[in-house]
């Protein structure tokens, strides 16, 4: 007996699988950044990013596609596998799930020791930067280069590994997340690893005015590294794909 067709999540649940995506990305990484990393260095946020993201997709990426990024929704939406109208929604829908989890983590960390709060705080809450605020002390040009380029690399795979008739389709959380553990592997000493505007805004929020004052690049890059991806993969690969 043929079995019935799941039914379409409505948009109200895809937002809320958003929310709480995006929600467990930022709140694993950032966690990470803050209480942990001094141990780890930045394999362990690499680490962390990558399982966080293969878990929630596995966990909510059937009702929302799992982005838990608008620089992903971008892309995707370039590409033609969402509708436009969605594109705003979600991009609010992930901007909550990140500022709840970086305002969780403000709150853990003020009953820290002593002078801890100050201290993330001042060290900009593991914000994204660039010349002082880089890790490694990279200019400008040099973060803008690699969010764009890893963000469009980012997108490349998932549009691949998501693709219909791809082969890799029930594996593709699994590739998406060993990817954005690479991408991080890379960004951390540039920027400290955005690839995301949702994470750049919860954590720049709680940063300070420097941070604060170099959110736009970490706004304004993965949002054009995702333009290019879905234009060019639409262009080169979507026709094969859809073949």
């Amino acid at each position: 007996m043929a079995q019935p067709a799941a039914a379409t999540p409505t948009l109200l649940a895809r937002l809320i699988a958003e929310v709480f995506g995006t929600f467990v990305l930022v709140f694993a990484v950032i966690g990470t950044a803050l209480y942990t990393s001094s141990l780890t260095g930045p394999l362990g946020v690499a680490l962390v990013v990558g399982l966080a993201v293969i878990v929630a997709a596995y966990a909510v990426g059937s009702i929302s596609g799992g982005h838990f990024n608008p620089a992903v929704t971008l892309g995707v939406a370039i590409a033609g596998r969402m509708l436009w109208k969605d594109v705003l929604p979600y991009f609010v829908a992930q901007l909550v799930g990140g500022i709840l989890a970086s305002s969780l983590l403000l709150a853990i960390a003020a009953g820290g020791p002593s002078g801890f709060l100050t201290k993330v705080r001042a060290g900009g809450f593991a914000s994204n930067g660039y010349g002082a605020h880089s890790p490694g002390g990279f200019d400008l040009l040099s973060v803008i280069l690699v969010e764009v380029i890893l963000t469009a690399a980012f997108l490349y795979v998932i549009l691949s590994v998501t693709a219909p008739g791809s082969t890799t389709a029930g594996f593709a959380p699994l590739a998406i997340g060993l990817t954005l553990t690479v991408i991080h592997l890379i960004a951390i000493p540039v920027s400290n690893a955005s690839v995301n505007p949702a994470r750049s805004i919860a954590t720049a929020i709680y940063g300070g005015s420097d941070a604060l004052g170099q959110l736009w690049a970490f706004i304004l890059a993965p949002l054009v590294g995702a333009a290019i991806a879905g234009i060019t993969w639409k262009t080169l690969l979507g026709r094969a794909a859809r073949a």
